[in-house]
């Protein structure tokens, strides 16, 4: 809007927000963006559990999901691949873990964030490091 950014909490709604298989994932803005990932509720739009890091998941590990977003909802300036046109190996975006898992199952930190994990180096291939250009969808 007037070439300023657009902040994902600004476009979601106020909530509250299901999944596909209609669990809670958050009644407000703020348990929303304070919530962390977690394998039975960050589903799929099939209602499967996406690939990660718990015990038994199946492979490849695909938990990076595409946010370009900031663990409070506001975009990460610069990580968005170029606003979602980009698919360039030197362009980079913010991705959340949709497990809530990072290495050797690690939940601390920024690691269970299901917005706000880490950055992705690499537009043009989000795999390497457990990603499969997943977007989440949110409607109320």
């Amino acid at each position: 809007m007037n070439g300023q950014p657009t902040h994902a909490k600004d476009r979601i709604g106020t909530g509250p927000w299901y999944n596909v298989s209609l669990t809670l994932v958050a009644s407000t803005a703020s348990e929303l963006h304070t919530r962390t990932g977690d394998a039975a509720v960050f589903l799929d739009e099939r209602g499967q559990r996406i690939n990660g890091l718990w015990t038994d998941s199946p492979t490849p590990n695909q938990h990076d999901v595409l946010t370009g977003s900031n663990a409070d909802g506001t975009v990460a300036t610069g990580l968005t691949c170029s606003d979602w046109t980009s698919d360039s190996a030197s362009v980079a975006a913010q991705v959340g873990h949709a497990d809530g898992l990072g290495p050797n199952q690690n939940t601390a930190g920024a690691l269970a964030s299901w917005n706000a994990a880490h950055t992705a180096q690499n537009c043009a291939d989000t795999a390497p490091r457990g990603g499969a250009g997943r977007f989440y969808c949110f409607a109320q």
